[in-house]
Formats: C-alpha cells, sequence, structure tokens
C-alpha cells in the first residue's frame, strides 16, 4: 500500500465576479503581513481601501473577459493538473493529489486544509506559486496554515534559482522576442510586485532573490539588450522598492526601444499581468514613443516550470528536515532575517537551551 501524498498549492487567490471584489479586498488588506497596524487600525483601513479601490478595480478585472473575476484560479487549477500528473508518473506506488490553498479568496487555505485532513494525507507538501520567498506571500500563506492544520508537513519555501524556472523565462521571453519580429534595441524589462521598504529593511529576502534572478536571466539573453529589474503594483503613500516598473517603461520609450516586459514573480496570468503589464503599461509606452511593446506570458504550465514544481515536491518528500529551498537548505544572505530558515535555526537554539 502506497503512500497518500498531498501537495498543497498556495497562491493569492483572487474574485470569482463583481461582487467579489470588494470583499477580495478587504481580505487582503487585513492581513498583517500587508498592513502592519494593530486590529482595530488595520481593521478600518482595510474596509476604506477596499471601498475606495473596488470600483476601479472591478473596471480592470472586467477588462480580462473573465465575468468580471480573475482568471488566476483557472489558471492555477491546471497547473494543479499539470503537476499531478507528472508526480503520479514519478510515484507510480504512491496516490498523490493536489490541493489549491488560496490566501484572500476561494477556496480559502482553510478550506484546503479541512480537505487534506478528511482525505487522510500520509505525507503533505506545501508548495507556494510564489517563486520568490516573501514574509508578505508565502510566509502569509504557512501562518495561514499553521492556523488550521496541525500535522506534519514538509515545505518548499522558494525556488527562484531553479534551473527549470529559470529556462523556462529565458524561452518565454525568446518567445515573444519572436512574435515580435526579433527587433534590434531591446529593453528587456523584468517586472516583480513591489514591497515597502521597509518590509525589507527588517529581513524579507524578496528583493534580493528577485534580483539575483534578473541577473541570471541577463546572462542568457543577447547580451546586446538593455535588461532592468523593475517592481510594480505599488499601493499607498509608503516609499516602496524601485525602480518602479512605470518609469523603466517611460525611460525605455523615450529612448526609443523596443519593450519586452515579463512577469518573474507572477507564474499565472491575472490582473497584473493582463491589465497592467498588457494595457496600461502598453498605453504608457505608446504614449511616450516606443517603436514596440510586446507583453511576455507568464510561466502557467510551461513544462520546464511544471517540472521545476515536481523536481521541488520530490526532493521535500525525500529530505530528512521539514523546509527547503531549491539550493537544498537555506538559500538567502545571513542578514536576511526573514528567510523562513532563520526562523528553524531560532527555534532549534530555543529548544536547546529549554532543555540545557
Amino acid at each position: 500500500m502506497g503512500r497518500k501524498i498531498a501537495v498543497v498549492l498556495f497562491n493569492l487567490g483572487g474574485p470569482d465576479g463583481p461582487d467579489a471584489v470588494q470583499p477580495f479586498l478587504r481580505n487582503l488588506f487585513d492581513d498583517p503581513a500587508i498592513i502592519q497596524a494593530p486590529l482595530p487600525i488595520r481593521w478600518a483601513l482595510a474596509r476604506f481601501i477596499s471601498k475606495t479601490r473596488a470600483p476601479s478595480a472591478r473596471k480592470n478585472y472586467a477588462l480580462m473577459g473573465s465575468g468580471g473575476g480573475s482568471p488566476l484560479l483557472p489558471e492555477t487549477e491546471k497547473q494543479a493538473e499539470a503537476l499531478q500528473i507528472q508526480l503520479a508518473a514519478a510515484l507510480p506506488g504512491d496516490e498523490v493529489r493536489t490541493f489549491i490553498a488560496m490566501r484572500y479568496w476561494h477556496p480559502f487555505t482553510k478550506d484546503a486544509a479541512r480537505e487534506v485532513k478528511d482525505w487522510g494525507a500520509d505525507e503533505v507538501v506545501l508548495l507556494p506559486l510564489y517563486p520568490q520567498f516573501s514574509t508578505t506571500t508565502t510566509g502569509s500563506s504557512l501562518t495561514e496554515w499553521k492556523k488550521h492544520y496541525s500535522g506534519r508537513v514538509r515545505t518548499v519555501c522558494c525556488y527562484p534559482f531553479e534551473e527549470g524556472f529559470i529556462g523556462a523565462h529565458v524561452d518565454q521571453i525568446m518567445a515573444a522576442f519572436d512574435q515580435a519580429g526579433r527587433p534590434g534595441d531591446v529593453s528587456l524589462l523584468l517586472s516583480a510586485h513591489g514591497l515597502p521598504e521597509k518590509i525589507v529593511a527588517a529581513g524579507d529576502p524578496y528583493q534580493w532573490q528577485c534580483e539575483t534572478l534578473v541577473a541570471m536571466i541577463a546572462a542568457r539573453v543577447p547580451q546586446d539588450w538593455n535588461v532592468v529589474g523593475c517592481y510594480q503594483s505599488r499601493v499607498g503613500p509608503l516609499k516602496w522598492i524601485g525602480p518602479s516598473t512605470d518609469e523603466e517603461v517611460e525611460r525605455a520609450a523615450k529612448d526609443r526601444r523596443n519593450i519586452l516586459i515579463a512577469p518573474i514573480a507572477f507564474v499565472s496570468e491575472h490582473i497584473e499581468t493582463l491589465v497592467e503589464l498588457g494595457e496600461e503599461y502598453k498605453l504608457l509606452a505608446e504614449q511616450n514613443g516606443a517603436p514596440s511593446y510586446t507583453r511576455v506570458e507568464a510561466l502557467g504550465v510551461h513544462p520546464g516550470f511544471i517540472r521545476t514544481l515536481a523536481n521541488e515536491t520530490l526532493a521535500a518528500l525525500d529530505m530528512t528536515g521539514t523546509i527547503r529551498s531549491c539550493a537544498g537548505s537555506r538559500l538567502c544572505p545571513t542578514g536576511a532575517s526573514g528567510c523562513p530558515h532563520a526562523d528553524v535555526v531560532r527555534k532549534a537554539g530555543q529548544a536547546v537551551r529549554a532543555t540545557a
């Protein structure tokens, strides 16, 4: 009798229709990992921000032609199915099932945890669809999971430098380059979701992982390209990490460069890729004289990406510990106190001191 292996895919989630936009935004901004304020203040801010942003957000969701909702869940379901098929082939003696745990909308993390428990999984692998680790994404999802599931789990914290993941990005970029007619004077903008500077200053490793990935991709594309890492989706009055994507689009356009823009922290198509990168920044590029603007598609079910997810899952099942990165153990520099491996070390040290 083989094992029952549950692989839980973490993702952000998205509203499934116009009526869900405001409650989805409220859930997002009520997360203490997103707005770091005491509960009464965060609660009030979440309701204020969600109410004021909902009308414009509904218009943007309507642009995607998905009934006024996000395509993120259907996209994630395709990835879950492709991963389950690959893992079933790699583990013929076991029963593998993938589960989707969304942070801010259905299917919620608590629902996925209940399904895993009811299924009676022998092994549980937590696998974020956030390639880079951040306390605001994977960290928040892990915190939520622990509220609803007390059994032993194996966790993949991040895989930003995994070979198949990098190769999949390069494949998508070169396919977009071909689609654009292989122009000269290319600016390749590698865009990730931004973070407030104070989160990075507190030890979050996300920016370092993103910028290291940018350098790795830059080494694999034509060397006469201008490759820039940048950050999108700024919200609120805090100072965010940069450079900002809109400023880089405007700069490249004014320099009359052909723009390729690729998401490197989003692995599924949704509002940030289809509307922000696909519509808003395209208009900005055209207004500022860019000869061409081509959006690179998100990884989706690219074979290299699904292979990355499968390889990380298999490695997690074989490890003796409870958490791994694509480097096996800790990936981040020592100054990144927000790295989840640092938390493991701290807890181990506390346990040793408690028994001394």
